[in-house]
């Protein structure tokens, strides 16, 4: 079942097209990584699924559900959730506060009900901080849920955001370069992490530029350049295309 699609996206900037007329599908259920040179394309295209761009022209179909032009609160609100390049936490507020605001998707909770704290909210409120907890437990960081975000080590940083993301029960999750950072250790341990987020029936939509990491947890892999498709199939095929070796793999020690 294909849980997303892209069909003939587009986005211009100015007179440099970013992404060009790209047709993309992710089915439900797998890992799919999307990879290419600095510069190709890659961030844009997930700003485009995730409504942080608007698109020029082309569709982006989620679901079944035609999810073109919705602004990012709605994409998530719709089940897509996303860890970004850079990391992007709130520092001064703690490991937990950070992993609960990934929750707001499954909350109802407006401003007059929170000041009046009826009793629903309340148990909304403790819904949510279960909902945060569990999801640090799951990527190992419930032992740190009271320090402040900017106190914990870089790696623990970004798995901070792959549980933010994942607090709000995501159909699926969008990682932008993940490992960035990491060293070896670390990067095993995300992969393994990878794979069990993919096992609890979350689709994953990963890029990264580390390729051993790519080639071996990936069902299927894009790659791009230049903001068009030049290569596209499962991980034996893709190290096999020229086109792609040419563009980006030359080099490259990708032997996993």
């Amino acid at each position: 079942m294909t849980l997303l699609t892209l069909q003939q996206i587009t986005k211009n900037f100015g007179g440099l097209t970013a992404v060009d007329h790209i047709d993309l599908s992710v089915e439900k259920g797998t890992i799919h990584g999307l990879i290419g040179p600095n510069g190709s394309g890659k961030t844009t295209v997930f700003n485009l699924i995730t409504g942080i761009y608007p698109l020029t022209s082309g569709t982006i179909t989620f679901n079944g559900m035609d999810i073109t032009g919705y602004p990012a609160f709605k994409v998530n609100q719709k089940g897509l959730a996303r860890t970004f390049q850079e990391i992007q936490l709130f520092y001064d507020m703690t490991v937990l506060e950070n992993a609960m605001m990934g929750c707001q998707r499954l909350t109802r909770a407006g401003a007059v009900a929170a000041l009046v704290k009826l009793p629903w909210v309340t148990r909304e409120e403790a819904f949510i901080r279960e909902k945060a907890m569990a999801a640090l437990d799951f990527v190992g960081l419930s032992g740190t849920a009271e320090e402040a975000a900017r106190k914990i080590p870089y790696g623990h940083q970004r798995l901070l955001e792959v549980a933010r993301a994942l607090a709000g029960d995501p159909e699926l999750l969008l990682l932008d370069e993940p490992a960035a950072g990491m060293n070896h250790a670390e990067t095993r341990e995300l992969m393994a992490l990878i794979a069990r987020i993919r096992e609890m029936g979350i689709t994953v939509f990963l890029v990264e530029h580390n390729m051993k990491m790519v080639m071996e947890i990936c069902e299927w892999i894009t790659v791009i350049n230049y903001g068009q498709v030049i290569g596209h199939g499962k991980p034996a095929q893709v190290q096999a295309d020229e086109n792609v070796i040419n563009a980006y793999l030359s080099g490259e020690n990708i032997t996993c």
